[in-house]
């Protein structure tokens, strides 16, 4: 039976969920759960951000494969940068335990789904009177009413953008 009894003061929280964290991590086989809390120090700040660890497969013969979760835009970048990723997590775990990387655009096992924020679409520009009044005396000389209405409101979306950049 284990011992529950307190230690004198506070206890740091990495202590408490320490094993809870390596036995998560162990079931997706990653024996060192260093890799998956340290991951943006282990792999760089240039790279955390577009790859993120989600399982190790370890074959039959020597060496694993890690795949890692990209972003459909990034995987090209990721891809090109293998090899340093497959360097610096065998530097996490101190010998060539992974001897492949491999890319996935899926959704990860086990983990919480990223969401894609659905942010308001490009704000039109707001038109002035001056720009109105700019693009209607550049069209006047238009005989056709519904063509020269048209070439007015583009005009003076035109001169409004221009201005606004």
């Amino acid at each position: 039976m284990k011992d529950f009894r307190r230690k004198r003061g506070f206890e740091r929280a990495s202590d408490l969920v320490a094993n809870r964290v390596r036995t998560a991590s162990e079931t997706r086989g990653f024996a060192v759960s260093r890799l998956l809390t340290h991951w943006d120090e282990i792999i760089g700040a240039d790279l955390c951000g577009m790859a993120r660890p989600i399982d190790i497969i370890y074959g039959k013969s020597f060496g694993a494969t890690l795949t890692l979760l990209v972003k459909g835009a990034e995987a090209p970048m990721v891809e090109m940068q293998k090899e340093t990723i497959r360097e610096r997590v065998n530097a996490c775990y101190g010998y060539a335990a992974i001897q492949k990387v491999r890319l996935t655009q899926t959704t990860p096992r086990g983990f919480a789904e990223e969401q894609s924020p659905f942010a308001a679409g490009p704000q039109k520009p707001q038109v002035t009177p001056a720009a109105r009044q700019k693009a209607a005396q550049t069209v006047e000389i238009v005989d056709d009413t519904s063509l020269r209405d048209a070439l007015e409101r583009l005009g003076a979306n035109v001169i409004s953008q221009s201005k606004q950049k």
